[in-house]
């Protein structure tokens, strides 16, 4: 086993024994391209053994997706998931916020979003794990922080998808390995 395959399947086991929701059967390969193909986006090593471990899903019954149900989630859900944040910060702008370090603000905020979308694109690939929760999506990687971000407010929630699992579903402070140096992230990183 790898040391990303490991990350994961700790992560997963974690997450089972915490009990916190339903784990279906893990991914298969085929899944995770088309997964990866239907919605354009790319899963760390880590992240892919984690959802091949066991694909958590929202209790029978929930009024909102907050795990993306990569398998059998209605499309429309786990776009909105994938696209959250980006739509919260396009929306953000449209309705004034700026930065100073952008320059001047275009005078409209449809001319605004235009431009703030060249800065977006240089932006690292965001995945969704749970809710408003992300990791970057960096494929051939592991060992990434997990985000919780929504619209500017961004944060670490976790130093790697085990230390995410603890601190989101183990009901204790935030806590971060000793000597934890987070990996820069292309655009994000300047609001954390």
């Amino acid at each position: 086993m790898t040391d990303a395959e490991a990350l994961g399947v700790t992560a997963a086991r974690l997450l089972a024994a915490l009990d916190c929701c339903p784990i279906e059967p893990g991914l298969t390969d085929a899944e995770f391209a088309r997964v990866e193909a239907e919605h354009g986006i790319s899963f760390t090593d880590d992240h892919r053994a984690f959802l091949a471990a066991g694909l958590p899903v929202d209790p029978p019954g929930s009024d909102r997706a907050r795990w993306p149900d990569w398998r059998a989630g209605p499309r429309d859900d786990v776009h909105h998931l994938i696209t959250f944040e980006t739509d919260l910060l396009t929306n953000a702008i449209r309705t004034g916020h700026w930065e100073d370090a952008w320059g001047p603000r275009p005078p409209s905020g449809d001319s605004a979003v235009a431009v703030f979308e060249t800065f977006l694109a240089g932006a690292e690939q965001i995945v969704p794990i749970y809710a408003h929760r992300y990791v970057p999506g960096r494929p051939g990687s592991s060992g990434n922080p997990v985000l919780s971000m929504y619209g500017f407010d961004i944060i670490y929630y976790g130093a790697d998808l085990p230390s995410y699992i603890a601190n989101e579903f183990g009901g204790g402070d935030l806590t971060f390995p000793d000597g934890w140096e987070p990996a820069p992230l292309a655009f994000w990183d300047r609001y954390l």
